[in-house]
């Protein structure tokens, strides 16, 4: 087990060991304000032993937040999120964030701010999406760049752009969301086009000094959206451009299918009582469409991602449900370069500590996912909370 805490590079980086703390929105940023509560996040789970931690959700323009208490990048955001780089950093370890356009996933009323999409629908939220437009997707990849090169000056190791979930750049990759007839859709090439020109902006705004990442959806988990044989080519087109310096495997659509990224438990009663009493009614029509019941398994998707690792030579990151020091060791014995971890680190921070101290092989973690309806008051492991 020694090799998974040895220090292991990624790009220009060196990391302490090869577990990564995952991006889980905090709720933590009241009306996108950087606060104690976000900074003491990260500094447990520094603390606990993870070699890096990785913020979400950095948006970079204002209606590409996921609502309005989403951390915007900018100068005026800069100095919060300098004192969180530098909490990390005294706990000794390192700062990745993730930065994204949440595209049709935004909620416009919060935002005061039209979704965005690559093509007009209706969003989850009842609002009217609007196609983006050659000056809007000019205007975005701008704001990536310039986002990016924000994160670096507030501190942060590493850049994880978030290409999944069916945000605006996922979205574009979906041939379900994407029904373009111009350079941007059609053909994997076309819908692959925003994405890599995106990578090629962050990899100009930080340089060659802060490690960029990107987490892909190797699957949508919804018919007709983007699935493993397309994201693999679209995978190879990455790393052809060289850009990056790893990929994060992932999948699932917070439009349509949230829980195809989560597996086990549906918290649909704990989700129903975060929402409006007028929205309940709706939800409790909709929730089991939308909150599916999938079987917990260790490393869900260690299955798809060996034919990524098969079909690439450069660095992967697994997740998914990672909750056993072997598999961690299983992870890296199949050729991953790190694995990612959230669960289980928001039921015990000090997991990487333990295990490196020889303590108990499996974490406490039950994938309960009552987690999940937390994000709008400070995301908590809620069995932690019953325990003390």
């Amino acid at each position: 087990m020694s090799e998974v805490f040895e220090p292991a590079p990624l790009g220009p980086l060196v990391l302490r060991n090869r577990i990564i703390k995952s991006a889980t929105f905090e709720g933590a940023a009241p009306n996108g304000e950087v606060t104690d509560e976000l900074v003491a996040f990260h500094r447990q789970v520094a603390e606990g032993g993870c070699a890096m931690t990785t913020v979400a959700y950095l948006a970079v323009a204002p209606e590409g937040r996921t609502d309005r208490h989403c951390v915007v990048l900018s100068e005026d955001s800069r100095p919060g999120l300098n004192r969180l780089t530098d909490a990390v950093h005294e706990a000794g370890a390192l700062a990745a964030a993730q930065i994204g356009h949440a595209g049709p996933v935004a909620n416009a009323r919060s935002n005061r701010a039209t979704s965005l999409a690559p093509s007009r629908r209706l969003s989850p939220t009842g609002a009217i999406t609007q196609a983006v437009d050659e000056v809007g997707i000019a205007r975005i990849t701008d704001d990536y760049r310039r986002g990016a090169s924000v994160a670096k000056a507030a501190g942060f190791d590493a850049i994880e752009i978030h290409l999944g979930h069916n945000y605006l750049l996922s979205a574009f990759l979906s041939p379900r969301l994407n029904r373009r007839r111009d350079r941007w859709g059609g053909s994997l090439e076309n819908r692959a086009r925003f994405a890599r020109q995106v990578a090629a902006a962050v990899r100009e705004g930080v340089g060659s000094d802060v490690a960029v990442t990107a987490k892909v959806n190797m699957s949508d988990g919804v018919p007709g959206g983007f699935e493993v044989e397309e994201s693999i080519e679209f995978a190879r087109l990455l790393e052809a451009d060289g850009h990056l310096d790893a990929l994060t495997l992932t999948g699932g659509s917070s439009l349509s299918n949230p829980m195809y990224l989560f597996r086990g438990d549906a918290p649909r009663k704990e989700f129903a009582a975060t929402l409006p009493a007028a929205q309940r009614w709706g939800f409790a029509v909709v929730g089991g469409r939308f909150f599916k019941e999938y079987p917990f398994e260790e490393a869900y998707f260690l299955e798809p991602a060996r034919r990524f690792r098969a079909a690439l030579s450069m660095p992967l990151i697994l997740l998914g449900g990672i909750n056993r020091r072997s598999t961690v060791h299983q992870a890296l014995d199949e050729g991953f370069s790190f694995v990612a971890m959230a669960r289980a680190l928001l039921r015990q921070p000090d997991l990487v500590n333990s295990w490196a101290a020889g303590g108990a092989e499996q974490g406490a973690c039950i994938h309960c996912n009552r987690c999940m309806p937390t994000i709008y008051r400070g995301t908590r492991c809620v069995e932690r909370d019953s325990v003390g």
